[in-house]
């Protein structure tokens, strides 16, 4: 298995698309062709998509091409914002199946569907143990009723993504890519079978304060009580007895993490899926969360900035590389959320940079999201101010 990445800030797609897969042809070697080509492209080159796609296809006519717009792209390791930007990484992938399968809104199986509809519906065995790339467009299509279907039909898959961004509102140059054809609605994605295992992390950005605590009564989305006290309350303590810093981050940007594993008794930040705080009742104590709620959670509040989350993201790459030992990663391709990068942090390269550092420098791309796929636990989800790695290495 071989992976290349490059990125190019031309101002023309030709030029840029003419850049990019040199590099990435030379960084593969002579008479090494790729299997997988995934292709960011930034809004300067919206108008020209399909056009984009034809000449990707023609560069490289035996491969598997999926990628979409984002507002910033992400290739050879390096962050490109607010500027002309296309980012090919490519892969090689000896003894890999690829399917891709685009769908839309009225393709989906019904809830109550079985496994094998969906199988069918993407063309991808159930047995076949397959890992997802899923790209979305935000304005047309329920990502979050696809991501239940393939976790229900394919309980131990991988899938991992984001939304397509640098467009407003649909109808806006916002492209999905796969294969010979540039989608301007739905969802593509590209499942990969055989020799490959993908690894994933996924650094939610924030970071734990107080002590966690157990739901003792819920209604959908409405936190009535924490260990038996309403919520309010316990918020209010905990801003007592935190610091300055910290109180100013609770007023600004506070967050209910949701252990999701119910058969854990303690928890660490990894373990927690991010939600906002949406509502407060201080006359009846109770909180607002942008999730469903159930009693016997446990739940513990977080705060984020550019500290925290950098903070995060450096813990979470950092057990990923103690976890690995000797395992070989080869590629990687990495959905960031378009609220982090430079406008976040004050600086380009910042979440790759850390990646190069903690885990490994090896080919790196992606782009910057509307909204990032990865799980949580055993069960995936549609996250904000994340970023989610995908981290591909050979199975043997």
């Amino acid at each position: 298995m071989r992976w290349a990445s490059h990125v190019s800030e031309r101002a023309s797609w030709d030029e840029a698309l003419a850049e990019c897969a040199d590099g990435v042809t030379t960084a593969l070697g002579a008479g090494v062709d790729p299997d997988l080509v995934a292709v960011f492209a930034s809004p300067h080159h919206g108008g020209a998509d399909q056009q984009l796609l034809d000449a990707t296809r023609a560069r490289f006519p035996g491969a598997s091409i999926v990628g979409c717009s984002g507002a910033g792209v992400i290739g050879g390791g390096h962050e490109v914002e607010d500027a002309p930007g296309l980012s090919l990484t490519v892969g090689s992938l000896p003894d890999v199946t690829l399917r891709g399968f685009h769908l839309r809104g009225e393709d989906l199986p019904s809830a109550d569907a079985p496994p094998e509809a969906w199988a069918e519906r993407i063309g991808v065995p159930l047995d076949a143990d397959p890992a997802f790339v899923l790209l979305a467009d935000p304005f047309t299509f329920d990502t979050d009723a696809l991501l239940a279907g393939l976790d229900y039909a394919f309980p131990g898959a991988v899938k991992i993504g984001g939304l397509a961004s640098g467009g407003s509102g649909p109808g806006d140059p916002q492209a999905l890519f796969l294969n010979e054809t540039a989608y301007r609605d739905g969802a593509v994605g590209m499942a990969l079978f055989g020799n490959v295992v993908v690894d994933t992390v996924v650094a939610q950005g924030c970071r734990p304060i107080g002590e966690p605590m157990r739901i003792t009564g819920a209604e959908r989305n409405v936190l009535l009580s924490l260990d038996g006290e309403p919520p309010v309350q316990k918020l209010q303590e905990l801003y007592e007895r935190s610091s300055e810093r910290d109180r100013g981050l609770v007023k600004r940007n506070l967050f209910m993490g949701i252990a999701m594993d119910p058969l854990l008794e303690t928890v660490q930040a990894g373990d927690f899926l991010i939600r906002n705080v949406v509502g407060m009742d201080p006359q009846r104590g109770v909180l607002a969360v942008g999730a469903q709620l159930r009693e016997g959670q446990l739940v513990q509040f977080h705060v984020r900035d550019a500290d925290t989350s950098a903070e995060d993201l450096r813990l979470a790459l950092a057990s990923y590389r103690s976890a690995a030992g000797d395992r070989s990663p080869a590629g990687v391709l990495l959905f960031s959320c378009t609220g982090r990068g430079r406008h976040l942090y004050g600086q380009v390269d910042h979440d790759t940079g850390i990646f190069d550092e903690l885990v490994g420098s090896m080919p790196l791309g992606g782009f910057f999201c509307n909204g990032e796929i990865g799980p949580v636990a055993s069960t995936t989800y549609l996250h904000g101010y994340t970023s989610s790695f995908a981290i591909f290495r050979a199975r043997t």
